[in-house]
């Protein structure tokens, strides 16, 4: 081996070295940033705290932690659940649920869609007006619906609970407090699913503690920094399944199986107003509830 060779060997070790070490920093700064993201935002540590931990200005403490939230905030959006076409199996085994309710929901405590930026004070119409109008808004499956609260109007592909009906589950709690009527019924299995909904919020506030307190944050900030905690809690729902939900106990005793199924191609006609659509709607859920009713009547006279 001549000088020459010896020498252009020496500069490709000298190479890899260099190469394996800025690759070895790289991903040191990158596990780093990832922290200090992941301090701020669940445990609602203070830059000052994460500047003496890593002996970083706040200047470069700052830099960190955006450039982890505009990663996730590039990769929110696939990290969303697309609501499948089949029944979710947990409506489709129980007989409290099935057939009256083909929700579009998910059970493994993932988040379908998220907007936000909206404030508080918002009226809720409104905000889901603003969600089914994006380009990327929110979608309803096909012969599904979503479960809402009783600030929506009620429609065809939003289900709302009676109004001046006993809700909560509460409400519903001691000897005595069982349902009196197709409403109420209606109503206590409306609440049993749209439960689901509050304890995902639960575990969001539980997991991002810095959303127990308003965040300190440019507005813009706080509406990116929500849509990131929820990919990555969705993430870690999937990677992570130290918070698994429970097994619910059946409460109730219904009949295996009913012979009326509601499609949305029952009421798929198209009316020219508001007030019809709400007729509609309105009358649609009365059948759910009657027919709930004269299910349990029917098991109720036959034991």
């Amino acid at each position: 081996m001549n000088v020459n060779e010896v020498e252009e060997q020496m500069e490709e070790e000298e190479f890899e070295e260099e190469l394996h070490e800025t690759i070895g920093y790289l991903l040191m700064e990158v596990r780093e940033m990832l922290a200090v993201f992941l301090l701020v935002v669940g445990h609602n540590t203070r830059y000052c705290l994460i500047r003496k931990t890593f002996d970083r200005s706040h200047y470069n403490t700052s830099q960190n932690f955006n450039k982890v939230l505009k990663a996730l905030h590039s990769i929110v959006a696939d990290m969303m659940v697309k609501p499948g076409a089949a029944v979710p199996e947990k409506i489709r085994e129980s007989t409290r649920f099935y057939p009256y309710f083909k929700a579009a929901c998910n059970f493994d405590l993932e988040f379908i869609y998220v907007l936000s930026g909206w404030e508080g004070s918002a009226h809720d119409l409104s905000v889901l007006t603003d969600a089914l109008s994006r380009n990327n808004g929110l979608k309803v499956p096909q012969g599904k619906f979503f479960l809402v609260d009783g600030g929506y109007p009620n429609r065809r592909q939003f289900l709302a609970p009676f109004r001046g009906v006993r809700y909560h589950l509460q409400e519903f709690t001691g000897q005595g407090r069982h349902p009196e009527d197709a409403k109420e019924l209606f109503n206590l299995r409306h609440a049993s699913l749209r439960n689901v909904i509050e304890r995902i919020f639960g575990i969001f506030k539980s997991r991002f503690k810095i959303f127990k307190t308003a965040p300190p944050f440019h507005f813009k900030t706080q509406t990116d920094l929500v849509l990131a905690c929820a990919g990555l809690h969705n993430f870690l729902r999937r990677e992570c399944r130290s918070d698994e939900f429970p097994v619910e106990t059946e409460t109730e005793v219904l009949p295996s199986s009913s012979e009326q199924v509601y499609e949305d191609g029952n009421f798929d006609q198209l009316f020219d107003t508001q007030e019809q659509q709400r007729a509609n709607a309105n009358a649609w859920r009365d059948a759910i509830a009657n027919q709930m009713w004269s299910d349990v009547e029917h098991v109720v006279n036959i034991n």
